[in-house]
């Protein structure tokens, strides 16, 4: 499970060094690819596996699941982490999260986000409100 918040930076090529704490279950490979709130998720190679096979017992019927299966599978970018626990972030992705040099990387569960340092400060702002009132929702009967 991915936990915390972490304030890594963006290098000149394009990379981006992991958490340490997150970087043993990340060892083996990683996805990166678009995330909703144009942030990138990045995921376990397993995890993205599993997600993978969800997107394709889904009918090839289904408008939503055509179209969120071509925008997340066509950004996707897999990548093993080097010795120092370096990734590279691609152009394109980069370009549609706006990341610059400041990032935050979130733990998210089972996944890892990447944010533009400006647009996660602007999205709690806008979030942090309405937490309480979001818990209902989505964990019936509360905590």
């Amino acid at each position: 499970m991915f936990l915390g918040t972490h304030t890594p930076r963006l290098d000149d090529k394009g990379r981006l060094i992991l958490p340490a704490k997150f970087r043993d279950e990340l060892a083996g490979g990683v996805v990166i690819t678009k995330g909703q709130e144009r942030c990138l998720y990045v995921f376990p190679m397993p995890e993205f596996q599993r997600i993978a096979g969800q997107l394709r017992e889904a009918p090839v019927t289904n408008k939503a699941a055509r179209a969120y299966s071509r925008v997340f599978f066509a950004s996707a970018h897999d990548e093993v982490p080097d010795k120092q626990g370096r990734v590279t972030i691609p152009g394109h992705l980069r370009e549609y999260a706006a990341l610059d040099r400041d990032l935050v990387v979130i733990g998210a569960s089972t996944r890892v986000e990447i944010w533009d340092k400006q647009s996660w400060d602007d999205y709690l702002a806008a979030s942090e409100d309405e937490f309480a009132d979001i818990e209902e929702g989505v964990l019936p009967g509360g905590l």
